[in-house]
């Protein structure tokens, strides 16, 4: 029997990635560590750097860090789990590659949509980039610690989703490249979180109780607003709140502040409940309407990536637009290569432009991509579609 595919391994830091990098050590993968050093909150580029080229790593007597993802104290926390394991790591300065995400975010706020820059990380970072660095390291194989499986399905590989249904990422890895599916491994993606911190105390990994990251790693406060208002002083400015007949209700410090479906925070009272229905960069605009206005019959995706023969006929299949949101029956139907319309079975609420819509057969992803418009219910001028 011949030796295992020699693997490289995003370590973050965290628990995920470090139970990870052991399996696969346990099972006999010779497993090189990597991790991407994105830049935290307030360091500079010009910050040095922990280690350019592979890590010495010390072995015990570092504290554990508890910020977010991939922190400079998150280098020195997947430093002592490399050591552990008796992994190499590698650290990859990615902090230019980052600020295109960064910036992305930023533009599509700007544009009045709703991001996922972790989707954009996935696809550009984790899935496109670390393949270069996978092959000057005689990597076969690129593993992570999401909660998703990569697995043959009909005599092709497929991008599934992780046992533990509330942990379960597949709907932001969606934009790996179908090509590249045949040398992605999930290890931990067959099993529950609480398992997972189960395995890592047991094989003495330091992270085992670290908490998990936040949802956005550059925006550690949650301050949307604040970041948009420092990257690109002046781009928050006040408008006009309105309701559905155009009528002006007050006012607002920008609309980046709002998301679509958002209740409160508008500072408006008119004795219902009202949510934000809509929100128009142009005219800098923010619209309430009560919650029947947010229900959305379909739905104009762009930028579609397809992990399978993309359909050639309207078909049937459940779609996801939140990372751990509801999954809906929806017909799909392929536009052409790049765009995809997606028609509900019964109307949902509160879809916004900007977002990804994942399309699944049961747990198995078909493909996905980015909602330019949707068509509302029961609203005159709907959103272009």
């Amino acid at each position: 029997m011949g030796s295992l595919p020699k693997v490289l391994v995003a370590m973050s830091g965290g628990v995920d990635s470090s139970v990870a990098a052991a399996m696969l050590q346990r099972a006999g993968h010779e497993v090189v560590g990597v991790f991407m050093r994105l830049g935290s909150p307030g360091e500079s580029l010009e910050t040095p750097h922990l280690a350019e080229q592979a890590c010495a790593a010390p072995r015990g007597g570092l504290k554990i860090g508890h910020q977010g993802c991939c922190s400079l104290e998150d280098a020195s926390d997947a430093r002592a789990v490399a050591a552990r394991i008796g992994a190499p790591l590698y650290v990859v300065n990615f902090k230019k590659d980052f600020g295109r995400i960064m910036d992305y975010f930023a533009q599509q706020y700007n544009a009045g949509r709703t991001p996922n820059p972790c989707v954009r990380c996935n696809d550009w970072l984790k899935f496109g980039r670390l393949f270069d660095h996978a092959q000057q390291l005689g990597c076969e194989l690129v593993a992570t610690g999401h909660y998703a499986r990569s697995e043959q399905r009909d005599g092709m590989w497929s991008l599934c989703r992780g046992m533990d249904s509330a942990k379960d990422q597949s709907a932001v890895l969606f934009g790996i490249q179908r090509e590249r599916l045949k040398q992605v491994r999930f290890p931990i993606g067959h099993i529950p979180k609480s398992q997972t911190r189960e395995l890592a105390k047991e094989w003495g990994l330091p992270t085992f109780d670290k908490p998990d990251s936040q949802e956005i790693c550059f925006v550690p406060d949650q301050d949307y607003a604040g970041l948009l208002e420092r990257k690109q002083p002046g781009s928050l400015r006040p408008g006009s709140i309105v309701d559905l007949s155009g009528s002006i209700l007050g006012e607002h410090g920008g609309h980046q502040r709002f998301t679509i479906g958002q209740r409160r925070g508008a500072g408006v009272a008119t004795g219902q409940p009202l949510y934000v229905v809509d929100k128009n960069a142009d005219t800098n605009t923010i619209t309430l309407g009560p919650r029947e206005a947010l229900a959305v019959s379909s739905l104009l995706a762009g930028e579609c990536n397809w992990l399978v023969d993309p359909p050639t006929h309207p078909r049937h299949a459940q779609a996801q637009w939140r990372v751990h949101g509801s999954v809906e029956p929806v017909t799909v139907q392929v536009l052409d290569g790049q765009r995809m319309r997606v028609t509900f079975t019964e109307p949902v609420l509160a879809v916004a432009p900007g977002q990804a819509v994942v399309i699944y057969d049961g747990d198995r992803v078909l493909g996905g991509g980015w909602i330019e418009s949707t068509q509302r219910v029961d609203i005159d001028s709907p959103n272009d579609l």
